[in-house]
C-alpha cells in the first residue's frame, strides 16, 4: 500500500485468490471505517495522551498509551504511509492493554502534523505522500529513533530495567531495523509487518544492519510481496543466522501488501491476528 502496487495490480491478486463477491466487496470498500479490534484477555486500564515528543529537528505530535499502573516495557510503533491516524492509535492501545508503554509517533512531523491524509487508497493519496515518503531517509530514521527512546526511558511508566520493543508497517519495517540498529543495548525486540524494502541492492540497505542488533525479529511477510522480492525473506533468514539472532520469517498466505492495519482496502482479519499473536509472543519472550 506504500510502493508502486495499483489499486488494479490488488485487485488482480484477490481475483486470482478467488475471493467470494461479499469477500472481494469487503476489502475493495473504501477504508473510511477502521473494524473494531477485539480486546485481549484481561486486558488492563489504560491511560492514553496525545503528546508532543521534542527530537533535534522539531516537535514531533504522537500518542502515548500504558497501563494505568505500574512500569512496563517500552513499545515504538512506526507507522506505514499513511501515518498516524486511528488506526494506528487503536493498535497501540490494544497493545498497551496486553501490558507495554507504547509511543505511536508521525513520522512526518518536520513537514505536517497528523492526520495525513483522509484515505488509505495510496493511489488517491499519492501526491501528497510522495513528497512526504522522499523527506525521510537512514539519518533521519536514526535521529528520531534516538529521540523517541529517550522519551520513552523518561516516563514513569517503562519499565528501564527490560528491554524495549519496536515495530513498523510497510515503510516502517526498515525503520524498526535502524532503530534496533542504533539502539542495540535498548531494543531487544522488533516486528515488521508487510515491510518495504527491507532487501536492497544499496549500501543503506536495511538487512546490512543485522550485525549492529541485539534484537530478536519478527517478518511478517505478505504474500504478493514474496511473490515481487521471493529472495528477500531468504537473505533476511540466512542474515541473521550469520549473526546468532532469532528471526521468525514467514509469507502469511493469501495476505497482500498492507493487510494489518484495520483500516486498510486489504485488511486480512485472520491473518493479521496470527501476526499479532506471533508479536505478542515475540515481545513475551525477548522483552525481558
Amino acid at each position: 500500500m506504500c510502493d508502486d502496487r495499483t489499486d488494479a495490480d490488488n485487485a488482480r491478486y484477490l481475483q486470482g485468490k478467488r475471493l467470494t463477491r461479499r469477500e472481494f466487496g469487503a476489502v475493495s470498500a473504501g477504508a473510511g471505517l477502521t473494524m473494531l479490534l477485539p480486546r485481549p484477555a484481561n486486558a488492563q486500564s489504560v491511560t492514553e495522551s496525545e503528546i508532543e515528543v521534542e527530537t533535534p529537528d522539531g516537535v514531533c505530535d504522537s500518542y502515548f498509551v500504558h497501563p494505568a499502573t505500574g512500569a512496563h516495557p517500552g513499545v515504538l510503533i512506526w507507522p506505514d504511509a499513511f501515518g498516524l491516524r486511528p488506526a494506528m492509535r487503536q493498535m497501540a492501545t490494544r497493545l498497551a492493554e496486553s501490558g507495554y508503554s507504547v509511543l505511536a509517533v508521525n513520522q512526518y512531523y518536520r513537514t505536517k502534523r497528523a492526520p495525513i491524509v483522509e484515505t488509505t487508497d495510496f493511489a488517491a493519496a499519492r501526491g501528497t505522500l510522495g513528497p512526504l515518503m522522499g523527506s525521510l531517509n537512514p539519518e533521519t530514521n536514526v535521529t528520531d529513533a534516538k529521540a523517541f527512546v529517550s522519551f520513552l526511558d523518561s516516563q514513569s511508566s517503562v519499565d528501564k530495567g527490560r528491554k524495549m520493543g519496536t515495530m513498523g508497517y510497510c515503510m516502517g519495517g526498515p525503520m524498526t531495523m535502524r532503530t534496533a540498529a542504533a539502539l542495540p543495548d535498548r531494543i531487544g525486540a522488533g516486528a515488521s509487518f508487510h515491510g518495504g524494502r527491507l532487501v536492497t541492492d544499496q549500501p543503506s540497505s536495511p538487512h546490512l544492519l543485522v550485525e549492529k542488533m541485539t534484537a530478536h525479529y519478527l517478518f511478517a511477510i505478505a504474500e504478493n510481496d514474496d511473490q515481487r522480492q521471493p529472495e528477500a525473506k531468504d537473505v533476511l533468514r540466512e542474515t541473521f543466522e550469520a549473526a546468532g539472532l532469532p528471526a521468525e520469517i514467514e509469507v502469511y498466505e493469501g495476505a497482500m501488501h498492507g493487510w494489518c492495519p484495520p483500516d486498510t482496502q486489504v485488511y486480512h482479519e485472520a491473518q493479521a491476528e496470527r501476526a499479532w499473536s506471533r508479536l505478542l509472543a515475540l515481545f513475551e519472550r525477548a522483552l525481558a
